[in-house]
């Protein structure tokens, strides 16, 4: 479980007083990548406190961006590019992956705000784009349900 690693790794930050980012890779078909409001649509429709950039834009935007979780101001790294970049040496990722085209990597810090935030947005990709959620430093994929309970687990 993401929540598990991802608190053993904070610990092990903290102690050594360096910076850590970490990554989830969202893959989905490129003509798939929503619109911001269509993303916001389907975040909230899983009554998820996060609300994402204003003027995001899923498929050119490439660095921070910030968002609010719970109201309290948090944000993430969002890169968007093709998925084969991704699954080079992954037969059995790309057995998942199937079709799926595009990958929207997130990338956060230690701060589980930020983690709480790519929990709920990759749930709402995942919900709406038939995504597949992939975090590649435990060679995990993750589900809706997986993407909930870690989001929880963050707050």
């Amino acid at each position: 479980m993401l929540w598990g690693f991802f608190t053993n790794r904070r610990v092990a930050v903290q102690s050594s007083d360096k910076t850590m980012s970490l990554e989830m890779r969202v893959f989905l078909e490129k003509r798939r990548v929503p619109t911001r409001a269509s993303w916001q649509a389907a975040v909230d429709s899983l009554d998820l406190p996060l609300r994402l950039f204003a003027n995001l834009d899923p498929i050119h935007d490439t660095g921070f961006s910030p968002s609010e979780i719970k109201g309290l101001k948090s944000g993430f790294e969002i890169y968007s590019e093709p998925a084969h970049a991704h699954l080079q040496n992954q037969a059995e990722l790309r057995k998942v992956v199937g079709s799926r085209d595009w990958c929207i990597s997130f990338r956060w810090g230690r701060d589980l705000k930020e983690c709480a935030c790519i929990m709920a947005a990759s749930a709402g990709l995942v919900r709406f784009c038939d995504a597949v959620a992939y975090y590649p430093d435990d060679d995990l994929t993750y589900d809706l349900n997986r993407l909930l309970e870690d989001f929880r687990a963050c707050l």
